[in-house]
């Protein structure tokens, strides 16, 4: 039985968890029982740990402390959506707790689990009991008593493996979304497989990822940084990845991509699809790539706004900060080219693609916030999975970072009419955050899977009404814009925006807009191209 580890070992202990979870990544997704299309837990935890692996592999006999630091700042950086996030957090906290040691034990270990613990529950405003915190913390707690009847390092790890099961396994009666679909926390099941990995690699154990599962995307991902981006025209520098689930032709999908930007690489593999494309409208190339399967990463950089070069070197190079200019500047996260030009037109600063489904990491909105000639720069995430993320920058940038917690975005479209270049910064955050709440934000999507939620028979191509939960379901889209525009009516708002999607066309978003009038006569209705992927219509009430 091991009784202590050193640098290689922990090096060995993160490269292992990486490779368990990359090839559980697509259990993990499967796990989140909303049926609107967001499953990514798994890949978010996966490209997390995985930059911290990554950069591990780059290092040749390094300290205890080398290898935690190491893995901490790759995973903050990397860390994407909610769960990457507080994984990175555990981790954060982890390395803090071995600053200075060259070894670490059984005492020193559990002490160093409860730190990541207090380092993740410290970063969420409302921790939830049944998720990804509530596991590590019980397995942290068991951890602790183990160490007072044996120091030896596997004895402990063993018993905090051992209570994270117990605790995953109650996560379903926890939460009641999760009661529900009779599911347990993906987030808790990621960290149960990392804690079993690591145990692996104490003893001796490497997890390999399978060739035919993750090896072509480390391949092709160098081909990617070659590209020279200089003289191109496009926007959005747009790259995912699709497992394959049928016969269609990729060849068509080429041939697709190609009318629609220019420095296009298609990979066709049996497994997966890979392609980089740039052009200026990604919801469009995502839609298509649909049809072909399901997405395992989805990365769109805006070209115009920061650097792209993906070149991997040995040493990270400084990042380029601009000099302030003025007291404050705003950067948003938004999909859709209608919707970021309506943030353009509102005086944001700069742009970070993402949203539903494409959540950026911190890293990714870390260079766009050093790109803003500012002081104080405020960050709009516009979806509850970006605001965790968000909140990690400030500790990155000399820039003062302020989070608006904007979950949609109309709420970030109202914050940001809110904002007040003349303004004093406490009346700025005042402002724009008390705007939040007159905003109500109304979207219909599809369902990807059939499922029961909240008594609700979902069945697989509904279209979904969403409106603080699901509103409502139907095979008829019309049905649900009536709904909706019933419910504005009732409720009294005034002014009415509506946003169309991509995969909508003017005369049928036209249409939804004359319903809107027709049904809420005494209200200002406008249309606006959103031009967003997965959501066809996006629609504000105030």
């Amino acid at each position: 039985m091991k009784q202590t580890i050193h640098g290689g070992s922990f090096r060995r202990l993160v490269i292992n968890a990486a490779a368990s979870i990359e090839i559980h990544k697509r259990a993990l997704n499967e796990l989140n029982v909303f049926p609107v299309p967001d499953g990514d837990t798994g890949t978010n935890m996966s490209m997390t740990i995985n930059a911290a692996a990554n950069d591990l592999r780059k290092l040749e006999d390094p300290t205890l402390e080398q290898a935690a630091n190491a893995a901490a700042s790759a995973m903050l950086r990397g860390a994407r959506g909610n769960s990457g996030v507080i994984l990175s957090l555990l981790f954060r906290g982890i390395s803090k707790r071995l600053k200075g040691c060259t070894a670490c034990d059984g005492v020193l270990w559990a002490n160093a689990l409860q730190e990541g613990v207090d380092a993740a529950y410290k970063a969420v405003m409302k921790p939830a009991e049944g998720t990804i915190l509530t596991v590590a913390r019980l397995a942290a707690a068991a951890a602790k008593k183990a160490s007072e009847e044996n120091n030896y390092f596997e004895f402990v790890h063993e018993a905090a493996i051992e209570e994270a099961k117990a605790a995953l396994a109650n996560t379903v009666n926890q939460n009641p979304v999760l009661k529900k679909a009779g599911v347990v926390d993906a987030g808790g099941k990621g960290w149960v497989v990392a804690l079993e990995a690591m145990l692996l690699a104490i003893r001796g154990e490497d997890i390999v990822v399978p060739e035919d599962l993750g090896a072509e995307e480390v391949k092709d991902a160098a081909d990617f940084a070659d590209f020279d981006t200089e003289d191109i025209t496009f926007t959005y520098c747009t790259e995912f990845i699709i497992s394959r689930e049928n016969d269609l032709d990729p060849e068509k999908l080429r041939a697709f991509l190609s009318s629609l930007g220019d420095s296009l690489v298609l990979v066709d593999d049996e497994e997966i699809i890979k392609v980089h494309v740039h052009t200026n409208d990604p919801g469009k190339a995502l839609h298509e790539a649909m049809d072909y399967g399901s997405f395992v990463t989805v990365k769109i950089e805006n070209m115009r706004l920061q650097h792209t070069e993906k070149v991997m070197s040995e040493q990270e190079m400084a990042p380029k900060i601009a000099e302030p200019e003025k007291a404050f500047g705003v950067v948003s996260v938004c999909v859709g080219d209608g919707i970021a030009d309506v943030f353009q037109n509102l005086g944001v600063d700069g742009l970070v693609s993402g949203g539903q489904t494409m959540n950026p990491s911190t890293q990714d909105i870390l260079e766009v916030v050093n790109t803003v000639p500012a002081e104080t720069v405020y960050v709009l995430p516009n979806n509850k999975n970006i605001i965790m993320a968000a909140q990690q920058v400030d500790a990155l940038t000399p820039k003062n970072v302020v989070v608006i917690e904007s979950k949609t975005i109309p709420q970030g479209i109202t914050a940001m009419l809110s904002f007040n270049p003349e303004g004093t910064n406490e009346e700025n955050v005042s402002a724009m955050t008390e705007a939040l709440a007159t905003v109500d934000t109304m979207q219909i999507t599809y369902a990807a899977r059939n499922s029961d939620f909240d008594g609700h028979q979902i069945h697989e191509g509904d279209y979904l009404a969403i409106c603080n939960g699901l509103f409502g379901t139907s095979r008829d889209i019309k049905v649900l814009l009536k709904s909706l525009a019933e419910k504005v009516r009732d409720d009294g708002k005034d002014y009415i925006t509506i946003y169309y999607g991509a995969d909508i066309p003017e005369k049928q978003a036209q249409k939804a807009a004359d319903l809107f009038a027709e049904v809420c006569p005494d209200a200002d209705v406008n249309l606006l191209r959103g031009g967003q992927p997965v959501y066809y219509y996006l629609i504000s009430a105030e």
